[in-house]
């Protein structure tokens, strides 16, 4: 339910705070969408609630994975093809150095706290069948 009629600061009880705060942090809403669809005046005032009641790091700004999270609501025009390689090598790009950190991770437990990091292989069944 849209509310068309504006709203003075004083109006807002910390539950509806926290509601807004909370559907803004599941992704439900950007901090934008969420004050146009409840009304709510000043150009920055979700986003301050957002600083103050959130769980998320709202000091720089959206945090990054909720960025890519709307990113991927929004309808997105047909890609050409060298848009799209350019898109999967920046992907890959992205993989590939997360691999590298986990592999790091995963080398300083096992070289600094002598922690095995090793997935442990499916064993096949005895059973014939």
């Amino acid at each position: 339910m849209k509310s068309n009629s504006k709203r003075t600061q004083r109006d807002y009880s910390l539950a509806f705070k926290l509601a807004v705060v909370d559907q803004v942090e599941k992704g439900e809403f950007t901090y934008k969408q969420a004050q146009d669809h409840y009304g709510i005046q000043g150009c920055s005032t979700v986003l301050v609630w957002l600083r103050k009641y959130g769980r998320l790091d709202w000091m720089n700004g959206t945090p990054k994975f909720l960025k890519r999270a709307h990113a991927v609501d929004k309808p997105k025009a047909e890609l050409t093809p060298e848009q799209r390689i350019k898109a999967l090598e920046k992907e890959l790009a992205d993989t590939k150095m997360k691999a590298d950190f986990f592999e790091a991770v995963v080398n300083v437990l096992e070289s600094d706290y002598g922690v095995s990091v090793v997935k442990k292989r499916k064993r096949k069944s005895s059973r014939k069948k």
